[in-house]
């Protein structure tokens, strides 16, 4: 269990005080991968150098398991981050050391006896699956493989928390599939708590259980990873999980813009599918049961770690009874239907 009680990081600069963090308060689960995303400045990133100490509050506690870390100095801080893991966006691997020797760095720190280091270097590398680049310099490796070597690293002396700090944002949309997959993985094999930190929502709709949206140094909104994609609250979120559901959203809204135009006396719908009704034949019941005209603009369907979730931009014509009946009928079949008043 991690628990953030009012935390507030604070900076002095020359323009005055800077709040980075504001007033968080966060329980993040044993075994569970939590997301936390926000746009650059948001603070994210100086929140999770918070769970290792490596950042100070200025105000609140943050505890880990039975430890109030916020509080611990010296060889008590050193002990317990040698049980927190942390991979970066652009790897820190050492250039001068091979696969191999950059995974028993952290082995050889925390003095564990040679043959064990080895035993497990090598045990971690099967894991990330890089057998036969043991002997390999980071110079020699792909993006992909580069990060597999953090993410052994960082596993090295069995941490219960890894840190993830846009882990994956230097990375192809590939190979940043391929690489969370692993983190899934690793998640399920050794129950491990994962904090993503991140301004990707593909990556938080990916594997992460949780999500929590930041934004000027508050936590804006958060939740059940499905639920926040069904029902967003806030226009921050909004616009990230469009970013993800609708890449092309800004030819979507060129194609709105003229559906109200030329149709100004429907309705444009933005319908929401969850797992269950993604695969029932909501619009053809529609269309059966109402006299109405339809048309569908753009759809998708996306995984989340909880299942399925559709989204699909149509355009209803009929009279106002007929719609508010139609809007009746979609709550009736659990799809949520928000009307879109403007572009």
């Amino acid at each position: 269990m991690i628990r953030l009680s009012n935390v507030i990081k604070s900076f002095d600069t020359k323009q005055g005080t800077l709040t980075a963090v504001d007033n968080v308060n966060l329980s993040i689960e044993s075994g569970e991968i939590y997301g936390i995303i926000g746009y650059s400045g948001a603070g994210k990133s100086t929140l999770v150098r918070m769970f290792n100490g490596l950042e100070k509050p200025t105000k609140g506690e943050i505890t880990l398991g039975d430890s109030v870390i916020s509080k611990l100095t010296g060889k008590a801080l050193r002990e317990k981050r040698q049980k927190i893991g942390m991979i970066f966006q652009h790897f820190n691997l050492l250039w001068s050391r091979t696969v191999l020797e950059n995974i028993l760095l952290p082995l050889e720190i925390a003095n564990v006896p040679k043959h064990d280091q080895l035993e497990k270097a090598y045990e971690l590398i099967r894991l990330v699956g890089l057998e036969g680049r043991e002997d390999a310099y980071p110079a020699e490796l792909s993006g992909g493989q580069k990060q597999r070597v953090g993410i052994a690293r960082a596993l090295a002396n069995e941490p219960t928390l890894l840190l993830c700090d846009e882990a994956t944002s230097a990375l192809d949309p590939q190979t940043t599939d391929e690489v969370l997959e692993l983190l899934l993985e690793i998640n399920k094999r050794l129950n491990l708590t994962i904090v993503m930190i991140t301004h990707e929502m593909h990556v938080v709709r990916k594997i992460c259980h949780k999500v929590a949206v930041m934004e000027k140094g508050k936590i804006v909104e958060e939740g059940n990873v499905l639920e926040v994609f069904k029902r967003p609250q806030q226009e921050i979120t909004k616009r990230f999980i469009r970013q993800d559901t609708d890449p092309e959203s800004e030819e979507t809204d060129i194609v709105l813009a003229q559906v109200f135009k030329d149709y100004p006396n429907g309705k444009l719908l933005h319908l929401t599918f969850n797992a269950e009704n993604s695969k029932q034949p909501v619009l053809s019941q529609l269309i059966r049961h109402h006299d109405i005209e339809l048309n569908v603009i753009q759809g998708s369907i996306q995984q989340t770690h909880s299942g399925s979730i559709g989204s699909l931009y149509v355009q209803v014509t009929g009279d106002s009874t007929e719609i508010s009946s139609v809007l009746a009928d979609l709550t009736k079949m659990n799809v949520e239907a928000e009307v879109i008043e403007h572009v």
